[in-house]
């Protein structure tokens, strides 16, 4: 079920549990689910020779990896865990730093934490997002800007857009950083030391 009329997941490689790319979408809508299969697999008549009504798609996943995600499953909780950790290890090293904020968690809600991002006030730590990003980039680290707003994106400069300021700040400011559940304590120890001291250059 979904909280919404549907619900769409990704299962590219660098998500939680993943067939190396693809999705699913899902949602209580049976007549509206046919039709998103129908249109997924090249929207192909009942006939026996190929004859199209609709304009289709090739979306569909193959079974091989489609396999290989149901077989992920079986460890999903362990791997939400994982990327539990990884955020409280970074959420305990910095959250008594002024200027340094994390995403909360509401109440009555666990999230699975896939990827740890912080917002740093280039104000109050005296650092920016690109002095830490480049810092790490030195050692061989890949972290990255927040997503790049829609509305910020080129091929849709001219598009209509309604903003309050929000998602142009997170991206300026925002931060994500490494969480892959192969990162041993000690690499994760490594970027929390990294990060501690170019904020302290900061200062």
């Amino acid at each position: 079920s979904t909280f919404g009329d549907f619900g769409i997941l990704s299962f590219n490689g660098n998500k939680i549990i993943t067939t190396s790319s693809g999705g699913m979408l899902i949602s209580n809508d049976i007549e509206n689910i046919n039709k998103a299969r129908f249109l997924s697999t090249q929207a192909r008549d009942d006939a026996p020779h190929y004859e199209h009504s609709h304009i289709g798609y090739n979306y569909r996943m193959s079974n091989i990896l489609a396999g290989i995600g149901r077989g992920q499953l079986q460890i999903l909780d362990q791997r939400v865990d994982q990327k539990r950790k990884i955020f409280d290890m970074y959420f305990q090293a910095f959250k008594n730093i002024e200027g340094i904020e994390f995403q909360p968690e509401l109440e009555k809600s666990s999230g699975n934490r896939w990827l740890t991002s912080v917002y740093i006030d280039p104000v109050v730590t005296g650092v920016t997002r690109e002095d830490i990003r480049l810092e790490l980039q030195k050692h061989n680290i890949e972290s990255r800007p927040l997503w790049k707003p829609m509305h910020l994106q080129p091929i849709f400069k001219d598009s209509s857009n309604y903003l309050n300021g929000v998602s142009e700040k997170l991206f300026k400011d925002g931060l994500c950083l490494p969480s892959d559940t192969n990162m041993t304590k000690e690499d994760q120890e490594r970027v929390i030391d990294i990060i501690k001291k170019v904020l302290v250059s900061g200062k």
